[in-house]
């Protein structure tokens, strides 16, 4: 490559807006922006969807819309791989865009960088929601990270899981960058209309996450049966990902409505304004994973001023910091255990707000100082450089 021309390159991913779900899709939108803002590359970006102004849209017609989603997903890769010309690197990001990224990387002989954003191999639980096609998701994982050309970990803990999990990979290829967070959008901004809008009253702990066994939020109900019915929980959670543990939050949640009530369910998804003005309001911020390479969200509270507690589990703890910017909680595989020390947590914060108050000031702090995307995009660049 001419050392005078700006490297051109593909970002690969299921989820770009309007449809983000998830942290790899908030991931995306926000580095391939702060990528934007610099003049060392340039980007594009191939996605699944429609067609739009700001990205290559990949969908299937009939009848291919009636086969399995796994195999959907394996045909749109095949369409995008062929659509990568004048690309010096094609980055991906999760399994639904690695095959992609992997069969890019053969066809035209650039390098394939892979984001680490969750690991099929400890996530056991998608079995159950995408049944045979979990199998073809691990081997699309499998096969993209040990052939990619290098792998970017968001977390320490997530470097150390894929090392663990793909034997075979090059431990000099795993290089950690960790998420970030736009600390202009995501700031102090309270909005007393927004509380009054979904009939939230204060004091309240939030929580926000897809229902997903991995998000915690049946041990999180649990866990707030203990909880004095002054406190409020505000949920905004959807789009369960299978059937089973949508039926047992919608029972959870009647449950306790009907013993302590104050519990305020939101299952559309937010606009970002009135999400900003709930966690600024909340006293307590809570993140009940068991499992989570990073934790997007708990940099978003963070940094809207709100205290955490959260499970000392895979990447959070280098996110928030015990008894600094929040409390940690130990996973425990006996839930009984791992509830009851989740309630003493949230209710040491619930019961103090000067705690509540000088840990989301030091979040704050910490979230602008340690974890801002054009850093995140300036460690990126330097992958990619050496790459081409």
């Amino acid at each position: 490559m001419n050392s005078g021309k700006s490297p051109s390159i593909a970002l690969l991913t299921r989820e770009w807006p309007p449809k983000i779900y998830g942290g790899a899709g908030v991931h995306i939108k926000s580095l391939v922006e702060a990528l934007q803002n610099s003049s060392a590359v340039k980007t594009q970006v191939h996605c699944f969807g429609a067609p739009r102004t700001d990205a290559i849209g990949y969908e299937l017609r009939p009848p291919f819309t009636e086969i399995n989603p796994a195999l959907q997903t394996l045909l749109i890769d095949m369409d995008m791989a062929t659509h990568m010309h004048e690309v010096d690197l094609v980055h991906s990001h999760t399994w639904y865009a690695n095959f992609a990224g992997y069969l890019a990387s053969k066809i035209q002989k650039i390098p394939h960088v892979v984001t680490a954003h969750s690991l099929e191999p400890l996530r056991p639980w998608k079995a159950e929601q995408l049944g045979g096609g979990y199998l073809i998701s691990s081997w699309v994982e499998q096969l993209a990270y040990e052939n990619a050309d290098a792998i970017i970990a968001v977390s320490d803990g997530m470097r150390s899981d894929v090392l663990a999990a793909y034997p075979k990979v090059d431990p000099k290829k795993v290089f950690t960058i960790r998420n970030g967070i736009d600390t202009t959008k995501f700031q102090p901004s309270s909005r007393p209309e927004v509380l009054s809008k979904y009939g939230v009253s204060a004091p309240y702990a939030m929580f926000v996450g897809r229902i997903t066994r991995q998000k915690g939020l049946a041990h999180l109900l649990r866990a707030w049966k203990a909880v004095p019915s002054e406190f409020t929980l505000v949920l905004a959670a959807g789009s369960p990902d299978e059937p089973q543990i949508g039926a047992e939050v919608e029972s959870l949640v009647a449950e306790l409505n009907a013993e302590r009530g104050n519990i305020v369910w939101i299952k559309e998804m937010l606009a970002h304004e009135e999400l900003v003005a709930l966690l600024t309001d909340a006293q307590l911020f809570l993140c009940p994973s068991v499992y989570e390479p990073l934790g997007i969200v708990n940099l978003e509270a963070m940094a809207c001023e709100t205290a955490v507690v959260a499970t000392a589990i895979g990447g959070i703890p280098e996110v928030v910091s015990n008894n600094v910017t929040g409390l940690l909680v130990d996973y425990n595989q006996d839930s009984k255990i791992f509830e009851e020390n989740l309630a003493l947590s949230l209710m040491k914060v619930l019961g103090d707000a000067s705690l509540a108050k000088e840990l989301g000031s030091a979040g704050r702090k910490r979230a602008i100082a340690e974890f801002g995307w054009d850093k995140v995009a300036n460690q990126t660049i330097e992958l990619y450089r050496s790459l081409i």
